[in-house]
């Protein structure tokens, strides 16, 4: 979700609600603002992403926030330990960019978790990971000698649907917190419908359009088959059918464009695989059948079985190609298949 809080106003309402008292209340807030920086460590960047922003207190002094979107699905019990490995890697960056400052920025750290695995339950200060000796005072004296750094975590496995709806910020945020926490989950049918009234704010919004796009995908990609249908009927009876129509075809055309590159290659190694056995051009139009196929049922397009069986049996490479290119933006079976009837 770095679409929605890598944008200043948005990460803002998150840090605002998370941040303690006494920091929210010295942040001149109209001076955040987002920095081009990413420390997060290569292999681990489809399980998360990072955003760093800069604003000044109240004084004028300079402060960075860290935020972690943390998208796995279990709780990295060295969570600590990285942290502070991308805090110092900032901080290096800091001073080279302000080679006569005598002083380091405050960085506040920020987690933001929402895996499907349960309550986030690693620790959140470096001094719990060492295995050092005693308790109580002693324990404290062998604290004071290792290194000390916490982070703070907004665990939206732990807050209720109540309590996200009643967050402060724009619409789109709220939108984007309820969708990462249940939009997994088995209950989502259930929940959507409360949604309605929140979908079309964010509808009416400045920028609502690509706002809604981005929520509306990754509902899609994660949800399971009952819930993207629900998704749909939630997003038409909230924006209306044309409106809901026009929002999924900008969807598909924007994100199948890769799909469709990826399958035109997956039918040209089928092609190629089965070319001794039946010859490449019926093993191409083999898999550009089934392509065609696919993203009629991606779409919610019912295909009967006479019409099924017209398109895989048909070898015109250069009919399959069009009905390809029709399946993408199509809303029935017969905007794909013009000429059934002859």
């Amino acid at each position: 979700m770095r679409f929605t809080f890598g944008q200043p106003e948005r990460a803002a309402a998150e840090l605002r609600a998370v941040l303690p008292p006494h920091v929210v209340s010295g942040v001149e807030w109209s001076t955040l603002k987002r920095e081009p920086s990413s420390v997060v460590d290569p292999e681990l960047r489809e399980t998360e992403s990072d955003l760093l922003f800069s604003a000044r207190f109240s004084g004028g002094r300079p402060l960075l926030f860290y935020v972690l979107l943390e998208h796995q699905s279990s709780v990295d019990r060295w969570m600590a330990l990285r942290m502070l490995r991308y805090v110092v890697r900032q901080l290096e960056h800091w001073r080279k960019e302000h080679p006569g400052s005598a002083l380091l920025p405050v960085i506040i750290p920020l987690v933001l978790y929402h895996g499907p695995g349960g309550g986030w339950s690693a620790p959140r200060r470096m001094e719990e990971l060492f295995d050092v000796p005693g308790e109580g005072e002693v324990l404290e004296g062998w604290n004071a000698l290792v290194p000390r750094f916490e982070y703070l975590l907004d665990d939206l496995t732990t807050e209720r649907e109540e309590s996200l709806l009643a967050r402060p910020g724009p619409p789109v945020v709220r939108l984007s917190l309820l969708a990462l926490v249940y939009g997994r989950s088995e209950d989502l049918v259930q929940r959507l419908p409360g949604w309605a009234a929140l979908v079309a704010q964010v509808h009416s919004s400045p920028n609502g359009v690509d706002d809604l796009n981005v929520v509306f995908h990754y509902l899609l990609r994660v949800a399971d088959d009952a819930a993207q249908d629900a998704t749909v009927g939630m997003l038409k009876s909230a924006v209306g059918a044309q409106r809901a129509e026009e929002l999924m075809t900008t969807w598909f055309d924007k994100h199948f464009e890769h799909w469709r590159q990826k399958v035109r290659l997956e039918a040209q190694a089928e092609g190629r695989a089965e070319g001794k056995a039946e010859g490449k051009a019926e093993g191409e139009a083999k898999g550009k059948a089934e392509s065609v196929l696919r993203i009629l049922a991606a779409r919610g397009i019912p295909v009967d079985e006479q019409s099924r069986q017209r398109i895989l049996s048909c070898k015109d490479l250069e009919t399959l190609d069009r009905w390809f290119d029709e399946a993408l933006k199509a809303t029935s079976l017969a905007d794909v298949l013009e000429d059934l009837a002859q």
